[in-house]
């Protein structure tokens, strides 16, 4: 776009085009950034963004064909909203509770006995049990057209499941089944024109790796001019797919404000209260129990570089000293040391 003829002033800053966007999924270019930035911003969205899965299954009832440990597992990746959850929920291990409350955590339950023939268990059987923070926390993410959700087992007759499960907020960091995204593209310089990349090919690497449809975003370099080995990537392509606990702009918003609390802290731990890196030094001190009354105190006359095991290099016992052991063999050596 050329902004002088339009009158305008060209743009400074990240700029952001959508090139798709649908319920689940949103494929936008993301320009006038470095690959620091845009990587972070992956790295984030895939690892960082808060959402809601199940992690405590307490099994009452089990008569199924799968074990307690499977049927767990299949419970936990099944996808629940997870809209405000970021600000709505707590951690777990922030709560001041004693063990879980509606503050950071939602109760669900399932309870299925097969009659005749064969009954199929689906995600829509779960049932919010108690209060919680909103009215949609928690609920299973039914996506498909018979409104069943995810298969959870199948079960003859006879055969009966009961259990309870506490949905809990937390990151895909720490599990798989807390992501926000089935996937999410990310592609620069489509062309190579930078030459990052290093075609294999058997014969013709043209028809072996096909440009996709991102170049047609941006034009290839041109083969006569000298190439420019200062160039860096300023544009970038993604394309993220969620898994319906949340709508493709609050996964990338949430994004950005789970990047902006990590750079905010780097930036404030850096800077310290005080001089010379002394706050950085007073952290250490009271991580190792210093100014604790039941900290660890070193034994009365050993201070500065004396350890209990050694005063500048000897032992606490000293060369030839003897102990209740008998005499160390500690610094008779001979060599002269």
């Amino acid at each position: 776009m050329d902004y002088e003829m339009l009158g305008m002033e060209e743009p400074t800053g990240p700029q952001v085009t959508v090139r798709e966007a649908e319920p689940y999924r949103v494929d936008f270019r993301l320009s006038s950034v470095d690959l620091a930035f845009a990587n972070s911003l992956r790295r984030t969205i895939l690892a960082e963004v808060p959402t809601v899965a199940l992690d405590l299954i307490e099994i009452e009832t089990n008569t199924s064909i799968l074990p307690d440990e499977m049927l767990a597992h299949r419970l936990g990746m099944i996808p629940l909203n997870a809209k405000n959850c970021d600000q709505d929920l707590e951690y777990t291990r922030d709560c001041d509770c004693e063990d879980n409350c509606v503050r950071c955590s939602v109760t669900l339950t399932l309870h299925a006995r097969c009659g005749n023939g064969i009954m199929a268990v689906y995600a829509r059987d779960l049932m919010i049990r108690g209060e919680r923070v909103n009215d949609t926390i928690g609920d299973p993410v039914i996506t498909d057209p018979e409104g069943k959700g995810p298969l959870i087992c199948k079960l003859r007759k006879g055969q009966e499941i009961k259990l309870s499960c506490l949905a809990k907020k937390g990151t895909a960091k720490e599990h798989a089944k807390w992501a926000p995204t089935s996937a999410v593209g990310f592609e620069y310089d489509p062309h190579n024109n930078m030459r990052h990349v290093d075609y294999w090919y058997e014969q013709d690497p043209v028809k072996e790796w096909p440009i996709s449809e991102n170049a047609a975003w941006e034009p290839a370099a041109n083969p006569d001019q000298p190439f420019d080995y200062d160039a860096e990537p300023n544009t970038f392509y993604v394309d993220i797919e969620s898994i319906g606990n949340l709508e493709p702009d609050a996964i990338i918003q949430q994004g950005i404000v789970c990047l902006q609390r990590k750079l905010a802290t780097t930036v404030s731990v850096l800077q310290g209260e005080g001089e010379d890196g002394q706050a950085g030094h007073l952290e250490d001190h009271d991580m190792m129990g210093g100014g604790d009354a039941d900290g660890y105190e070193p034994p009365e006359g050993i201070d500065g570089n004396m350890t209990s095991y050694g005063n500048g290099g000897a032992s606490a016992w000293g060369a030839s000293a003897q102990t209740p052991y008998g005499a160390t063999p500690y610094g008779q050596s001979a060599y002269g040391f």
